[in-house]
């Protein structure tokens, strides 16, 4: 669990009781669906390779992609407190998982209070996203969502070493982009066409580079506080 290295000064004790949570690695394939939405909560994931989504299906027979999840990210905080699944999830490409049990996560709890305010900031960042994607889909075009969302991609990224040279590996489709955007395909690629033509984007199958990142948040005026701001001072204090 990377992110919370981030999110607070971690003990020994501390990285010791975050890994025996990874001790039960699974491999997955692309496509493999790890809960349904409306599931009963049993387990929690942390993704340690691979990419995952998660989704509602719709009644017209469409899919809203709600989130994308990245190696070292924690799946399933969000049905913390439900008893049922709030959405699915399914993987995106080949990877692997490490489930934990409601049962691990409390004495997780038991025994260090700076992981309790980890994991919170973790969902509350979590929630952050899930609001900037409200955000621009409501108020952005498309061409805007998709440099938006590319953007917000790289500072993840970033964040976990997943970048070089302005470049990294994008395993979406363009229909699950659509899915995400509230686009069509055929938008999306013509969209990705808009962005190359100007400059901002270079797209060869699933690498993607920003010649000049900058310009491409310039252009939606990114604010990154939600992704990079770090726990306020008041929280150390659980360290």
């Amino acid at each position: 669990m990377q992110g919370l290295g981030r999110h607070g000064a971690l003990t020994a004790d501390d990285k010791a009781l975050l890994l025996s949570l990874e001790l039960n690695s699974r491999r997955v394939s692309a496509g493999e669906v790890l809960w349904q939405e409306s599931a009963d909560v049993d387990i929690f994931c942390v993704i340690k390779e691979g990419w995952a989504f998660s989704y509602r299906n719709l009644g017209n027979g469409s899919m809203q992609i709600l989130k994308v999840y990245l190696p070292g990210d924690i799946i399933g905080i969000r049905d913390f407190g439900f008893s049922r699944r709030l959405a699915g999830v399914a993987m995106i490409n080949e990877g692997a998982v490490c489930p934990f049990t409601y049962q691990q996560l409390f004495e997780l709890f038991g025994r260090s209070p700076a992981l309790v305010a980890g994991i919170i900031a973790v969902a509350v960042r979590q929630q952050a996203i899930l609001t900037e994607r409200l955000v621009y889909l409501g108020r952005y075009s498309a061409h805007e969502r998709l440099a938006h969302f590319l953007y917000e991609l790289y500072m993840r990224l970033k964040r976990i070493g997943a970048v070089e040279d302005n470049g990294f590996f994008m395993p979406l489709s363009q229909e699950q982009i659509g899915d995400a955007l509230g686009l069509s395909a055929v938008h999306v690629s013509r969209t990705f066409s808009m962005l190359r033509d100007e400059g901002l984007i270079v797209r060869d199958r699933q690498h993607v580079t920003l010649p000049d990142p900058q310009a491409l948040a310039r252009l939606v005026e990114f604010n990154d506080t939600y992704i990079d701001e770090s726990l306020p001072p008041a929280f150390h204090g659980f360290a």
